[in-house]
């Protein structure tokens, strides 16, 4: 009887649905960025895979499905984007500027810490997208032969370390502007960190996802380009 309902493909994507939804309830009851659903999730189904003993093979069958939906995703972030429009074209020059800016020197810091650490070519793939929200993440770790798994992970510590410090970075360096608040949360913590931006505002939050969707499209040409230049430079 389990195996007839493992071997079906809705068995992965049930329990990976299941999973999430009782992850998202944790997450809001304990109300912290280290309790993200994604990780949460994440660690339930391996637990649940563990303890019934059903392989990952028999899992993946339906969790694939999910998978496959990446790509459209990608393309839904064009609705935050359309939405705050009226703000990018106000805020154009400073956004545009300081978004390739970011990316540029995060991409570049990234491939030389890979270098000091000796790390392989896909390590250093799966890592330079660590500032993108996921289903962009994960799209460009593939194109540039990186580990998608890996870098779900990067990308997740990253938007949770950057919700977590990021209200004591922009107060250190003193930044009071909402935009730029914004802009910088969202640039560098992604999903996680605009959660963050809309506790302190309004504006905050509307840029933190508006730069989400910019910073996707930037990192797309931004990081092949880097992962050629780093691997000429050292290679």
């Amino acid at each position: 009887m389990l195996s007839q309902l493992t071997n079906n493909p809705l068995f992965g994507l049930i329990l990976s649905i299941g999973m999430f939804l009782v992850a998202k309830l944790i997450a809001k009851k304990l109300k912290h960025p280290v309790f993200n659903p994604l990780i949460v999730a994440m660690i339930l189904v391996i637990i649940f895979l563990k303890v019934t003993h059903i392989s990952y093979e028999h899992y993946y069958q339906g969790g694939q499905i999910l998978n496959m939906l990446i790509a459209p995703a990608t393309v839904a972030l064009a609705i935050p984007l359309y939405k705050s429009f009226h703000l990018l074209q106000h805020h154009a020059r400073s956004i545009m500027v300081g978004i390739m800016v970011g990316t540029f020197f995060s991409t570049f810091l990234t491939g030389i810490l890979a270098i000091v650490f000796r790390l392989d070519h896909s390590l250093t793939a799966s890592l330079m997208p660590k500032s993108v929200t996921t289903a962009i993440a994960i799209d460009i770790a593939d194109k540039m032969k990186g580990v998608p798994t890996v870098t779900l992970i990067v990308v997740i510590v990253t938007g949770i370390i950057g919700a977590i410090i990021s209200p004591t970075i922009l107060k250190i360096c003193r930044i009071e502007e909402p935009v730029a608040k914004g802009i910088a949360i969202g640039s560098s913590a992604h999903a996680i960190g605009t959660t963050k931006a809309m506790e302190l505002g309004e504006v905050e939050g509307a840029m933190s996802g508006l730069a989400i969707g910019v910073t996707g499209l930037v990192t797309v040409f931004v990081a092949p380009l880097m992962m050629r230049f780093i691997m000429h430079l050292f290679g």
